[in-house]
C-alpha cells in the first residue's frame, strides 16, 4: 500500500505552501542521489518525495487527495501522482529550482552530470456523460503538440560543455562555495542547434496533430486531472517529452443525479398510483430498472437499490441509486372527482397517521449520510 504523501514529507494536513516546500526540500535533500550515490532506496524515497510535493504543492491537487486518496491520481493508463512514474530526469526539471540553483555544494539533475530539459505540458478537456463515467471509456483525442523537426542537427553547447549547466565560485566569509545555474546560451539542453529545415522554429521544432488514446478508468469525478506521460511537447536535443493533463468533465444527465458515488433520481407517480401500488420502469446508469411500489406508498419515500451507483474509484464496490418518491397531487378536477374527494374529507382512511416508520424529510436525509 503507498505511503501517505503527508507522512512522507512529515507534515500535518494543515501545514501551509510554504511549509510544505520547506518539507520538501529537507527531505529531498536527505534523499538526494548525490548525497547517496548507488542507495537504489535512497533514490526510492526521493522519487516518493517527489510525488508527494507535486500533489500536495497544488491547491487543485491537494484538495482532491484528501478527499479521495492516491485514487484521485492513480487511475491507471500511466496516469499518475507523479514521483514513482517520473525518472530523474523528471524530477529536476519539474523540481530542480527546489533546491536553489545548486543548494548544498552543486547538485546537478543526475550523477552523470548533465540535466536533460523537459518539454512543456500540455492541458485539454475531455467531457464524459454518467455513463461513460459509470463504466468506464477510452476517447481518442486530437492533441496539436511540438515535436523535433526531421533533419534537425544539434551541437554540443560552447558555453556549458554539454552540462546544462553553469558552475561559479565565490568566496564568502565562511570560504568558497560553488553554485550552479542553468546555462543561459542552451536552455539547461547542452546542446544548441547546427542545422534545421526551414519550417522548424529556433529550436528546430515543428507543430503536428497527433491522435492519442486516453483510457479513462470508472469512477472519475468532474474536475479530476489525469497524466498521460509523454504526450506534451517534445524538448529540444536529447531532452523528454512532457505530459498531456487530461481535466475531466461531467456531462449532467437528463434524470440522474450523481453525489459522489451515489445517484439520485426523482419519481413521480399519481395519487391513484399511490394508493394501489404500481410497478414503475425508471432509468439508472446502465439502463432501466423495474421497481414495485406497495400500497399506500408515501410521498417524500426513499427507494435504496444497492450497488446501482458509480463504481468507487477506490475499488470499493458501487454506490447506490436512491429513487426519490414524489405523489402527484392533480391541480384540476372534474365534478364527479371534485365530489369523491369532498365526500372523503371526513373519511377515515384520507385522515393521516403516519406511523413511526414514516420518517420526517429530515430524518431520511440524516439517514442517508449517517
Amino acid at each position: 500500500m503507498k505511503k501517505d504523501f503527508y507522512e512522507i514529507l512529515c507534515i500535518t494536513k494543515s501545514a501551509s505552501a510554504d511549509e510544505i516546500k520547506k518539507a520538501y526540500r529537507k527531505k529531498a535533500l536527505e534523499f538526494h542521489p548525490d548525497k547517496n550515490p548507488g542507495d537504489a532506496k535512497a533514490e526510492e524515497n526521493f522519487k516518493a518525495c517527489a510525488e508527494a510535493y507535486e500533489v500536495l504543492s497544488d491547491p487543485s491537487k491537494k484538495a482532491k487527495y484528501d478527499q479521495y486518496g492516491h485514487q484521485a491520481f492513480d487511475g491507471g493508463g500511466g496516469f499518475g501522482g507523479g514521483g514513482h512514474h517520473m525518472n530523474m530526469d523528471d524530477i529536476f526539471s519539474q523540481f530542480g529550482d527546489i533546491f536553489g540553483g545548486g543548494f548544498g555544494g552543486g547538485f546537478g539533475g543526475n550523477s552523470g552530470g548533465q540535466r536533460r530539459v523537459k518539454g512543456s505540458n500540455l492541458r485539454i478537456k475531455v467531457k464524459l456523460t454518467l455513463e461513460e463515467i459509470a463504466n468506464g471509456v477510452e476517447k481518442k483525442v486530437k492533441v496539436k503538440r511540438k515535436i523535433q523537426a526531421p533533419g534537425v542537427k544539434y551541437k554540443t553547447c560552447s558555453t556549458c560543455n554539454g552540462q546544462g549547466q553553469v558552475l561559479r565560485v565565490t568566496n564568502t566569509i565562511l570560504g568558497r562555495m560553488q553554485t550552479s545555474a542553468t546555462c543561459s546560451s542552451c536552455g539547461g539542453a547542452g546542446q544548441t542547434i547546427e542545422s534545421k529545415p526551414n519550417n522548424a522554429d529556433a529550436y528546430g521544432m515543428i507543430m503536428e496533430d497527433e491522435t492519442v488514446s486516453i483510457k479513462i478508468p470508472a469512477g472519475v469525478v468532474d474536475g479530476m486531472q489525469l497524466k498521460v506521460s509523454g504526450k506534451g511537447n517534445d524538448a529540444p536535443g536529447n531532452g523528454i517529452a512532457g505530459d498531456l493533463i487530461v481535466a475531466i468533465e461531467e456531462l449532467e444527465h437528463e434524470f440522474l443525479k450523481r453525489e459522489g458515488e451515489n445517484l439520485h433520481y426523482d419519481l413521480y407517480i399519481s395519487f391513484p398510483e399511490a394508493v394501489l401500488g404500481v410497478s414503475k420502469e425508471i432509468e439508472a446508469v446502465n439502463g432501466k430498472v423495474r421497481i414495485k411500489l406497495e400500497e399506500g406508498i408515501q410521498s417524500g419515500k426513499i427507494l435504496r437499490l444497492k450497488g446501482k451507483g458509480i463504481p468507487s474509484l477506490n475499488s470499493y464496490g458501487n454506490g447506490d441509486l436512491l429513487v426519490h418518491i414524489n405523489v402527484w397531487t392533480p391541480k384540476t378536477l372534474n365534478k364527479e372527482q371534485r365530489v369523491f374527494f369532498e365526500n372523503s374529507l371526513s373519511d377515515e382512511n384520507f385522515v393521516p397517521h403516519p406511523e413511526k416508520g414514516d420518517k420526517s424529510f429530515f430524518d431520511k436525509v440524516k439517514d442517508m449520510f449517517s
